[in-house]
């Protein structure tokens, strides 16, 4: 079972995502659309993008799972398919953070043809070849290619300011808070058996790991934290952790009354906004500092686009207007992967564009039709039967 209102507002992140991404070509543009600052109490527009996101991986897992389950497949072949997504989230995500930070004058084949060939890596290795058009023989070749490009870019790395350090999980890069926040949630959704209950429990007991992370009693988990400070630290799985609430919430109520079950995520999205406004005086609204603050607005706004979409999407069908950016939502890692493409192929040539185009509203404008533009190609790249998959 697929909910349209998922698939819609999946899209809708990916295109924003996109769109803000894009916005380091830009010039003089609205302070209110950009990311904060890391000692700013302020939530840019950019700041809601990422945390939507990881609310949508969990609106995603209670009906990804009993598809499978559906299907007659054992929850021990479930985990693993868990953990091995989870696996190569981090994996790309910790090649792609270690990009940010490469220097370029120390790497041999420079910072450019780095990225390009981590991004073709990528492809190769998690394009789905039996659904493509090309020859069985090839898919497990090009695979190991791909396996082969990312050890070769491991071993020729260089990072820092002086190109004397080596490749280090540091905040694991977007996709990689993407594959803890799925991977311990996924987990205990599959082996909980009170499920609404224990997905709510999880979810607290994540929010009160952000709230003693933010306090003078927080919890030193040593050296752990160096690896798993995503999940210890709370907020990241925390909002997966609501994704998957408000499923089930919605699932139960609706049984009920169907009034009942848009009420309920109006009421959590409010509460959970009433929290981050009222405790922003304690803890500030800070994306990169993580605080409960920015966890419970972000949290409260993606209960509020749920039930608004699955009311229009769902409830009345109205999914026309999302046709242009349904293949954000359905092949949502190849539309993230394609200006990694885009951008080191314009560094290579020494592509720039003039600066009209990129400044204040026009540039927003030519920014936004940028990511449209990569959907587009991504609906016809899945067409021709190419698509990402973990």
């Amino acid at each position: 079972m697929r909910l349209a209102s998922i698939d819609i507002l999946r899209a809708i992140t990916m295109v924003l995502m996109i769109w803000v991404n894009d916005f380091w070509t830009l010039t003089d543009i609205p302070k209110w659309l950009k990311h904060a600052n890391a000692n700013e109490d302020y939530l840019g527009f950019s700041d809601i993008i990422f945390p939507l996101f990881l609310f949508i991986v969990g609106l995603s897992i209670p009906f990804a799972i009993k598809n499978r389950l559906d299907k007659g497949d054992s929850k021990f072949s479930i985990a693993k398919h868990i953990l091995i997504r989870s696996i190569s989230l981090l994996l790309i995500g910790f090649f792609m953070v270690n990009y940010e930070n490469a220097h370029n004058e120390s790497i041999i084949i420079g910072i450019y043809f780095w990225e390009l060939l981590m991004a073709l890596a990528v492809l190769l290795i998690w394009t789905d070849w039996k659904r493509s058009p090309l020859n069985k023989k090839w898919h497990s070749y090009l695979q190991i290619l791909g396996f082969g490009i990312l050890i070769f870019l491991a071993s020729i790395y260089k990072g820092g300011e002086d190109g004397g350090i080596w490749m280090t999980p540091q905040w694991w890069g977007i996709l990689g808070l993407i594959g803890w926040a799925y991977l311990i949630n996924a987990l205990v959704y599959l082996y909980s058996k009170n499920t609404m209950a224990t997905m709510s429990l999880v979810w607290l007991l994540f929010i009160l790991l952000a709230i003693l992370n933010h306090s003078n009693v927080s919890i030193n988990f040593g050296v752990l934290s160096n690896y798993f400070s995503p999940i210890l630290t709370g907020t990241i799985p925390a909002f997966t952790s609501a994704g998957i609430v408000a499923t089930l919430l919605f699932k139960k109520m609706y049984k009920l009354n169907v009034k009942w079950s848009y009420l309920s995520l109006i009421i959590l999205g409010i509460l959970n906004l009433t929290f981050g406004l009222v405790t922003r005086s304690i803890w500030g609204i800070s994306k990169i500092q993580g605080t409960p603050s920015w966890l419970g607005i972000c949290t409260g706004i993606g209960f509020l686009l749920f039930a608004f979409l699955y009311y229009i999407a769902d409830a009345k069908k109205i999914t026309n207007w999302a046709k242009i950016i349904a293949p954000a939502g359905t092949a949502t890692l190849t539309c993230y992967m394609i200006p990694y493409f885009i951008y080191p192929l314009r560094g290579v040539f020494g592509v720039h564009l003039p600066e009209y185009v990129t400044h204040n509203n026009i540039g927003l404008i030519m920014s936004f039709g940028f990511a449209l533009l990569v959907v587009i190609f991504t609906g016809w790249l899945e067409k021709k039967g190419f698509k990402l998959k973990l």
